[in-house]
């Protein structure tokens, strides 16, 4: 009976552990372009789950993308004999690797992220960083949608992981 027991307190300690492991870090794989040459379609990354980054680090985010093909807010909608555009929504928003160019503190990059000179703050709020992909000419980031927000904010790339 003591093997029986000792069998049930190793799986309860692996379970325990796999649980730990995966409320603290993540594997993502990076689609597209956006972060050549530093990271290629395909790399995979090792992510810790963190509220702590510091500018220059890789991150990963979580953006809802916008609905490129909803209508327009002043579009009166389909008529009778039209059909009705299907709208690509996800609630919970994709996953993203970028860079951090500034975080809370630091002052807003306006010369590298022109969409926030608008903005009254001259440094990042807290809780809010910017992100670039280090391929400009590719990359959909906070030039795009401006600061990102802490609740958007997933974690660090710790390292690339070898290819499976």
């Amino acid at each position: 009976m003591t093997w029986l027991a000792a069998a049930g307190g190793v799986l309860l300690a692996a379970g325990a552990l796999t649980g730990w492991v995966r409320r603290r870090y993540l594997v993502a794989t990076v689609d597209g372009p956006s972060m050549e040459p530093a990271l290629h379609s395909g790399d995979r990354l090792l992510v810790r789950r963190s509220r702590r980054v510091r500018a220059g680090q890789i991150v990963v985010v979580r953006i809802r993308p916008p609905t490129l093909d909803a209508p327009l807010p002043d579009d009166p909608g389909p008529g009778p004999d039209e059909e009705i555009p299907f709208v690509r929504d996800d609630p919970d928003g994709l996953l993203y690797v970028k860079r951090a160019v500034a975080v809370a503190g630091d002052p807003v990059p306006v010369d590298r992220v022109p969409s926030l000179r608008e903005t009254r703050q001259a440094t990042v709020p807290p809780g809010a960083l910017v992100v670039l992909g280090d391929n400009a000419a590719t990359s959909w980031d906070s030039r795009d949608y401006g600061f990102v927000r802490a609740d958007q904010f997933i974690g660090v790339a710790v390292r690339r992981l070898p290819a499976p």
